[in-house]
């Protein structure tokens, strides 16, 4: 099944599960402790890895809230908390890591993890630099994300625990840009999240050793200057509740 198709029947079913649990996980509080329904506009910061899923999740949150507009902006963890923390006007932020997120300190409320990852190498569909294992990435032409980013600080982790050291051809600043190298002919393999190539037909996937023992965790906050905050507690605990749990897990993410 395609993306397109496998998001659509995705966000009818959380939409429907959503109702027959009385949409408790999409209410907004107000200051005096009563309940409305979430509007206006919402601004959701994430990390790239999470654009498909996250996409996914507001269809689904704005089909339970027709009153609410959401727009996300997907980049490297890094990134995103740098605009953040340079005055860019958000109202969630969700990363691809915990230590990422502290870097907010105080611009963020408190996080809840709500998500895991592990990674695997990824090559062009036919695998034609015939890369089975890590050890091969470092014979051929490997792109990696920048250790600054967190799925560069796990590809360091998990290459290191192996014992392979290598010279990527490239360093990204998200994992996004690892996997258009690959996809493109232009490097043998990458080492992406393992959610990154579900629905494609244009790479394959191999799960390396140790892949298990490196896993990625996402945390999810609102901004504490968020222009929108009742909506923005709302996306987060739908984020949290059993339907985007069900999404999260559709496109291949882990629990908490």
């Amino acid at each position: 099944m395609s993306r397109s198709l496998r998001r659509s029947a995705v966000v009818l079913a959380a939409a429907a599960a959503a109702v027959l649990a009385g949409c408790s996980a999409g209410a907004a509080p107000t200051p005096d402790g009563a309940e409305r329904a979430p509007s206006g506009d919402l601004v959701v910061y994430a990390a790239a890895s999470l654009s498909a899923a996250f996409d996914a999740i507001g269809d689904a949150f704005t089909a339970e809230h027709p009153g609410v507009k959401m727009s996300h902006v997907y980049d490297g963890s890094p990134t995103l908390v740098t605009q953040l923390l340079e005055g860019a006007p958000a109202d969630v932020i969700a990363t691809a890591d915990d230590d990422t997120m502290a870097q907010l300190d105080s611009t963020a409320g408190e996080p809840s993890v709500f998500a895991s990852n592990t990674l695997v190498i990824a090559v062009p569909t036919g695998n034609p630099g015939d890369v089975q294992t890590l050890a091969d990435l470092a014979d051929g032409v490997t792109v990696l994300c920048d250790a600054a980013v967190p799925c560069g600080a796990a590809s360091a982790t998990l290459l290191e625990n192996a014992g392979i050291a290598l010279e990527p051809a490239s360093l990204e600043q998200n994992v996004t840009a690892v996997l258009t190298k690959v996809t493109a002919g232009e490097a043998d393999a990458g080492l992406v999240y393992a959610t990154d190539a579900i629905g494609r037909d244009d790479v394959e996937t191999i799960v390396p050793a140790g892949a298990e023992e490196v896993v990625v965790r996402y945390p999810i906050a609102t901004l504490t200057d968020a222009r929108n905050p009742g909506t923005a507690s709302a996306f987060v605990n739908f984020v949290l509740s059993d339907a985007g749990q069900a999404i999260l897990a559709d496109f291949g993410f882990g629990t908490p």
